[in-house]
This record gives C-alpha cells, sequence and structure tokens, in this order.
C-alpha cells in the first residue's frame, strides 16, 4: 500500500442527525399554522355534522336570501325543504360542504409541514390527518400536539440555529 492512499479501516466520521428538521422560528411558524386551520376546520366539521343530520334527518337545507314556491314568503335566513321548494337564494348546506373540503386540505397542509419539521413517525402524521374528519378530535389533538411541540423544543435548545 502506498503512503498516499486512504486508511479506508478508521470510521468515517458523520455528523449526527439534525433532530428537527427546521429552526425553532419554523417549526412555531408551522405551529401556529396547524393551529389555526384546525380550529377552524374542527367548527367547520361541526358545522358539517349538522347540516348532514339536518339533510338526512329531516330532509331540511339552509337557505339564505330564498323565496318559498309554497307560500311565496321570502326570509333572509332560514331552512326549507328541499330544491324544488325554493327558489333564488343560495344553498348554504353546499357552502358548508365545499368550506369544509377546502379547509380539511389546508389543515392536511399544516399537519404535513409540522409533521415534517418535526420528523415524527408517519403514524403520526395519520393521526393528526383523522382529526379533520372525526368531530371534536381536531381541537383535542391540538392542544396535545401543541404542549408536545413546546416540550420538545425545550428540550433541544441546540437545535435553534440551523445556519
Amino acid at each position: 500500500m502506498t503512503e498516499n492512499a486512504p486508511d479506508r479501516s478508521a470510521a468515517i466520521q458523520r455528523p449526527a442527525k439534525r433532530r428537527f428538521a427546521g429552526t425553532h422560528t419554523q417549526i412555531r411558524s408551522a405551529l401556529t399554522f396547524y393551529k389555526v386551520t384546525s380550529y377552524i376546520t374542527g367548527i367547520m366539521l361541526l358545522l358539517l355534522c349538522a347540516e348532514m343530520v339536518l339533510r338526512y334527518g329531516f330532509n331540511l337545507f339552509l337557505f339564505a336570501g330564498a323565496t318559498n314556491t309554497l307560500t311565496g314568503e321570502s326570509f333572509a335566513l332560514g331552512l326549507a325543504q328541499a330544491e324544488p321548494s325554493v327558489i333564488e337564494g343560495v344553498n348554504l348546506s353546499i357552502a358548508v360542504l365545499v368550506a369544509h373540503g377546502w379547509m380539511y386540505v389546508l389543515y392536511l397542509i399544516a399537519d404535513f409541514r409540522l409533521w415534517s419539521l418535526m420528523r415524527w413517525p408517519f403514524t403520526k402524521f395519520v393521526l393528526i390527518a383523522l382529526g379533520g374528519v372525526i368531530p371534536f378530535l381536531s381541537i383535542i389533538l391540538e392542544r396535545k400536539i401543541h404542549r408536545e411541540v413546546e416540550q420538545e423544543l425545550a428540550a433541544h435548545p441546540e437545535a435553534a440555529k440551523r445556519y
């Protein structure tokens, strides 16, 4: 062997894997985004559940600015049987469905961002994602996740600066 050849028997020193994939500021920003979307998604999910009970339990829809064709009465906000008995107006039941769908997409984005910055296992991502489809779970999980993130950040102050 020549003297200029590298010694392959020596262990290669690799830097230790970072605990987080971002700085504390980035993680706290992701946590705030997650908190806002979890509360809005939770409220929209409760509205969606109420709308489903009205729709499938009583065959009622929520309308705004509509006229009842049976009575000729106009109302600013009210419940009516189905589309043929109401003209004009906006079907708020459909608006609740669409709004919850888009808020859930934002909730998943917030979930993914926080999950990837914290380097949690994939099962935690799935658990947090379930918060947007099970009533009250997003609000309960938000408090638990917020507490857990703050504890992990306090336990690892060395990760505060990345660059």
